[in-house]
């Protein structure tokens, strides 16, 4: 066998993760501050992308949305969400291949501006709660910054007077009048800066020393001064300590405080009568240190202000109808931005090389795709959204009791999509019920199969009935595992021991012996 080149033609299919699909798969699973963040990036990069300015009075009623049609010419933001999945996404639905496209530049192009094959749409149906033959906002049109920036540049004397005084600020006032020796104060200053929002030095001391070249015992001179500070606790490297602080401001550390506060995980326990012979205590001394134990602050710097905690914003609305449920996107949380094609004409006539050109053209494509995206990724969640409700309707209705089992594999196969992309959809997203606020993966939930062969039961369901049963049972009668076990088998719900020990673990509920102690006590002490 003689070996000879030659020339062979292959034809196949791949599919390419271009930037472009990385892109909007990245929007995609974005939370609605990320989203801001990011398009507020590619507003300040882009020259041809502008954040729609929405004029005041602009948005109708919520029951008047979703009435008006996309072929206006304006765009309404969160308009007709509950009827997007109907529309479809028609005005973008023509394929590639039914187009004469000469080039394979062209069908590259073609490509990389179509999300179908990132999140393929299902055939257009009537979503839950939307008005049949509803028609879409033309999303391409709209997708800006909700709330818009400030314009103003005035000095707001409001932020400095209402701002809160942190515990660093707290302490370092304390720290300028306590210490007057700079190295002192230097140490300090770093011990300060070592303190976490509780209150507590999280470092060791002999590691600070080596750092700052200092001598072991100044460092441990100056904490000595730094846990006088006010709050009463504040510098502790332990709980005990920290206790312990608060005890000698109240001139109540003893030796037997000091044996109570070094076995506090018996405490914990409600080991009262090892306790009693640890401390050298009868019952009426140990009830009182116990007392006084808990008026102390286990987290003295949690009194003071730290970062701002950011309020929880729904990116869906649910809401109750006579037959069915009204589902949209909230449009506070969808970044709205067009793509200004009178500025690009004019620019693209004053291009003087290839190079500007060839900027623009990309500022172009970006702009495109990027509103493309937003269309695209509204579209997703909204579709998301709408199977989840459907398929949890008596949770809606009826309460935690009856969630049903719910993986990613049977949304996606509802809706025609992978379960990445429905993974992606439901990460960072919350959605406002008439039962509160949850994270979209809330709904998600493993299944027990029935102990009568019935339909099987959601565990977020029989984590609710454990919680249950423990929160109503008596000192007299507390609950075993192996009883919680038999009773949710009567009940119907077919469990193993450990896994009724692994949930309630999971809730933070202690074992049905620490549950007596703690009744019992609670009875002695009332």
């Amino acid at each position: 066998m003689s070996l000879s080149p030659r020339l062979e033609f292959r034809q196949t299919q791949s599919l390419v993760m271009t930037p472009q699909l990385m892109q909007a798969i990245k929007l995609l699973q974005l939370s609605n501050l990320d989203l801001v963040a990011y398009v507020e990036a590619e507003l300040e990069r882009n020259p041809l992308l502008e954040r729609q300015v929405e004029p005041e009075g602009e948005r109708t009623a919520e029951g008047e949305r979703g009435q008006e049609g996309e072929g206006d010419g304006e765009a309404h933001p969160g308009a007709g969400f509950e009827a997007a999945e109907a529309a479809g996404g028609r005005e973008e639905r023509a394929d590639w291949m039914e187009e004469r496209l000469e080039s394979g530049r062209a069908i590259e192009d073609r490509l990389d501006t179509n999300l179908e094959n990132v999140f393929p749409d299902d055939v257009p149906r009537e979503p839950v709660g939307g008005p049949p033959g509803g028609e879409a906002p033309a999303y391409s049109e709209w997708s800006g910054v909700g709330s818009g920036g400030r314009d103003d540049d005035g000095y707001n004397l409001e932020a400095f007077v209402s701002a809160e005084t942190t515990l660093g600020d707290h302490l370092e006032s304390q720290l300028a009048l306590a210490l007057t020796d700079p190295v002192e104060r230097l140490i300090g200053q770093n011990l300060i800066d070592l303190i976490d929002e509780a209150g507590y030095l999280t470092t060791d001391l002999a590691s600070v020393a080596e750092r700052l070249g200092a001598p072991l015992a100044s460092v441990e001179r100056v904490l000595g001064v730094v846990q006088g500070f006010d709050p009463p606790g504040i510098g502790a490297r332990s709980l005990s300590e920290c206790l312990a602080i608060q005890l000698r401001e109240r001139n109540r550390f003893d030796p037997c405080m000091a044996a109570l506060l070094n076995h506090l995980e018996l405490l914990a326990r409600r080991e009262f009568a090892t306790l009693k012979r640890v401390c050298g205590v009868d019952d009426e001394d140990l009830a009182e240190m116990v007392a006084e134990i808990r008026r102390l602050n286990p987290k003295p710097g949690l009194a003071f202000g730290s970062g701002v905690i950011q309020p929880i914003v729904p990116d869906v609305f649910v809401r109750g109808a006579p037959d069915n449920w009204l589902i949209e996107l909230n449009a506070d949380t969808l970044p709205r931005v067009l793509v200004n094609q009178t500025y690009y004409a004019r620019v693209q006539k004053t291009t003087r090389n290839e190079r500007e050109k060839a900027f623009l053209s990309d500022c172009m494509q970006t702009a495109t795709w990027l509103t493309r995206s937003l269309d695209q990724r509204a579209r997703t969640i909204l579709k998301v959204a709408t199977e989840i409700v459907r398929q949890q309707d008596a949770f809606l209705t009826l309460g935690v009791q009856h969630l049903r089992p719910l993986n990613l594999r049977m949304v996606a196969d509802a809706i025609g999509m992978h379960e990445s992309t429905v993974s992606r959809v439901t990460s960072n997203k919350y959605m406002a019920t008439p039962r509160g606020i949850f994270e979209m993966k809330y709904f998600f939930s493993s299944s027990i199969s029935s102990s009568d062969g019935g339909e099987a039961h959601s565990a977020e369901s029989v984590r609710f009935r454990i919680k249950q049963m423990i929160d109503a049972e008596s000192p007299d009668d507390v609950l075993s595992d192996d009883t919680l076990v038999q009773r949710l088998r009567e009940a119907g719900i077919d469990i193993a021991r450990r896994t009724v020990a692994k949930y309630r673990e999971a809730m933070r509920i202690p074992s049905s012996v620490q549950r007596r102690r703690e009744k019992q006590a609670a009875l002695a002490a009332g």
